[in-house]
């Protein structure tokens, strides 16, 4: 039959399951996560929403906008937050943290893994080490770090951990996932006023407690989106996870190379916490760079960022050297600098 007489094919079992394996390789889990049948932020007002209740306490770390608006929706729950907040120009450091659990007793410890909008991106490994130093359920809004950033959830002991697609990992915005542990199943089921019968439920979206193989698809899954996911993750497996990290860490660092040679300093005080993922400009009063528009992947900063920097976002696709020198020739232009010298410096860093 023609394909173009086929109409419509429903996504088939045999897909989605290779959708869920895929998810699991990528974040290295024996578990397979819950598909979020929307935008990522969506899983994380889920994680929120599920597990947010009175009597329980959580410290938030606050370090961008995203881990501002987890708090809020815990607080919605009526859950204690007590908030570990640093400028956004830095990341939380594990004293601060330790420092937070040792004065509030919680039950679990939330974080944004990397902040596309601050360029920064908070040690990880060191945050939930602590956390299971202390027996916490861990939260991670792992959203823009996977695929840029390595994330084993499994050998970390990470208990919920959102996942995006149109980020590092190159795919669409209309699917993503949340990978959970047994702890963290456990605490979302032992939470009262946790949803069900809603978009927010992960509960109702738990695959079998003896992982067993599905027995139809989701009917809410939406199928281009999930398709389109499919093939993200496929090339991401061709290309190798390990390899496609590298990819984004010499992305960064040819960024900040090509902006240090035209006289602009990084956004993020401490170079060993650049994010992979985007590279963030100090404005500093220069006025040639307040741009109100994105200019290929150069973008001003987001809400009340706007006008303090902008941000270079290599990530996906972008995390190349022809899309890092494309940047840098941009913010040349608008300096009204000649590019040459910071093109070389990007280049030296790709090893061309």
């Amino acid at each position: 039959m023609n394909p173009e007489h086929q109409g419509f094919v429903p996504l088939s079992l045999a897909e989605f399951n290779t959708l869920t394996e895929l998810l699991s390789k990528l974040v290295s889990t024996q578990h397979p996560p819950v598909i979020i049948p929307g935008e990522a932020i969506l899983g994380i007002e889920a994680v929120a929403t599920g597990i947010a209740a009175p009597g329980r306490t959580f410290v938030n770390v606050v370090t961008g906008p995203y881990g501002r608006l987890f708090g809020q929706w815990l607080e919605r729950g009526g859950a204690t937050v007590a908030e570990v907040i640093v400028p956004f120009d830095e990341v939380a450091t594990a004293d601060l943290v330790a420092a937070a659990i040792e004065q509030y007793q919680p039950d679990a410890l939330s974080f944004v893994h990397a902040e596309v909008v601050t360029g920064g991106s908070n040690p990880v490994r060191e945050i939930v080490k602590l956390a299971q130093e202390f027996n916490l359920i861990t939260v991670s809004d792992s959203v823009s770090a996977v695929g840029g950033e390595v994330l084993p959830v499994d050998e970390w002991g990470v208990d919920f951990a959102v996942i995006g697609a149109q980020k590092a990992l190159a795919g669409p915005n209309g699917v993503s996932a949340v990978s959970i542990s047994p702890r963290g199943w456990e605490f979302l089921e032992s939470n009262a006023i946790a949803p069900r019968n809603s978009i927010l439920s992960l509960l109702d979206l738990k695959p079998s407690p003896d992982g067993a193989a599905p027995l139809r698809v989701p009917p809410n899954i939406p199928v281009l989106e999930a398709r389109a996911l499919i093939l993200a993750l496929t090339r991401i497996e061709e290309e190798g996870l390990e390899q496609v990290i590298k990819r984004h860490e010499r992305a960064a660092s040819s960024a900040i190379a090509g902006i240090t040679a035209l006289g602009l300093e990084p956004w993020q005080k401490d170079s060993r916490h650049y994010s992979t993922l985007t590279t963030t400009i100090k404005i500093s009063g220069k006025q040639e760079l307040l741009i109100h528009q994105p200019v290929g992947i150069v973008a001003p900063g987001d809400g009340g960022l706007f006008g303090q920097l902008l941000r270079i976002n290599h990530f996906g696709k972008n995390a190349s050297r022809k899309s890092v020198e494309e940047a840098i020739t941009v913010l040349a232009q608008l300096l009204k600098m000649d590019p040459e010298q910071a093109l070389l410096a990007v280049r030296r860093v790709w090893g061309e």
